[in-house]
This record gives C-alpha cells, sequence and structure tokens, in this order.
C-alpha cells in the first residue's frame, strides 16, 4: 500500500493539486492538518484524479474546521496514530509524541505543525514521519515537501520528497 502524507498546506492547495496530477496515484493521502478550510475541495480532488479516500486532522490553524484532533489507521496489521503534532509539543522535539504513540500500541507517527520533514527510525519500535510543509517549508533550503509511506505485510519505509518541480 502506498501513501501520500502532505501536511500545513495553509490554505494554498495549488501545490497539493499539481503533485496529485504528476506523481504515481496512491492508495491513501493522509493530511497532517492546517489545511485552511480547503478539506473539502482538496478531498473531492483527490477522488476525481485518484479515486481514493483522503484522511485529513485538524491543526492549529484549523479554527472552524470539523476535524478530528487524530485519527487511529491500521494498514497491514501496523498501527498509524495521525495527528497535526502540536499537542505533542513536536516542535520542541520528538520524544513526547514517540512516547505516547509507542504506549500506546502505534508502529508510525505521522504529524506536521513544524514544515519540518523527518523520517526518523532511530527507535526500532516506532517510525516517525513528517511530511514538512507545502507551503511555507522551514528547512534548510525551504523547499516544499510531502512523504511517501509504503506499507506492505513485512515491511514500511518512508520517503521525503522534494515538490520544487510541482509547483
Amino acid at each position: 500500500m502506498k501513501v501520500l502524507i502532505v501536511s500545513d498546506t495553509h490554505g494554498h492547495g495549488e501545490t497539493y493539486i499539481n503533485i496529485l496530477k504528476k506523481v504515481a496515484p496512491m492508495d491513501l493521502v493522509i493530511h497532517c492538518g492546517d489545511i485552511e478550510g480547503q478539506e473539502r475541495s482538496l478531498e473531492q480532488r483527490t477522488r476525481e484524479l485518484w479515486d481514493c479516500p483522503m484522511v485529513v486532522v485538524a491543526g492549529n490553524n484549523d479554527f472552524f474546521a470539523d476535524l478530528k484532533r487524530e485519527i487511529s489507521l491500521t494498514l497491514e496489521d501496523k498501527k498509524i496514530l495521525v495527528t497535526h503534532g502540536h499537542n505533542y509539543y513536536v516542535s520542541m522535539g520528538t520524544e513526547f509524541i514517540r512516547r505516547e504513540a509507542k504506549a500506546r500500541g502505534y508502529r508510525i507517527a505521522v504529524f506536521g505543525h513544524t514544515h519540518r520533514p523527518l523520517v526518523d527510525t532511530s527507535d526500532p519500535e516506532i517510525m516517525l514521519i513528517n511530511p514538512g510543509s507545502l507551503s511555507y517549508p522551514r528547512q534548510e533550503g525551504h523547499e516544499p515537501t510531502y512523504a511517501v509511506l509504503t506499507v506492505d505485510e513485512d515491511q514500511c519505509y518512508a520517503n521525503i520528497c522534494c515538490a520544487k518541480n510541482f509547483c
């Protein structure tokens, strides 16, 4: 199963739509929040272009959205936590979200908020994935990024991809 993971589009869904048009179809899309009112339109475009579901959680800037703060998914027997991350203090580090996700039996924790891409596999019990931001990247080079997670029954791995060519 292939999963496209994005975050922090902040009402600027153009890059996301360009990625949908250029990247091979995925089985699922996860948006880690700060979608700022575009949840319905981006879900609709995702269904039109790929005919796949889109999961969206609320970010700290999704004030009036009717979105959950976190969602639990199971893909190929791997339990996945999807959250924006601000409630887990990810701006100060990943230890709290790592500890909480492990304690609750998750194999993967997916989050945004920092606008900095991350795939952390340093702990063999849990993978942390932050796709960065498509609209306001904050890492060195300031390139918009997204992540692709591949999950099968034997393994799971993730890659951070630069969206520069799709902007």
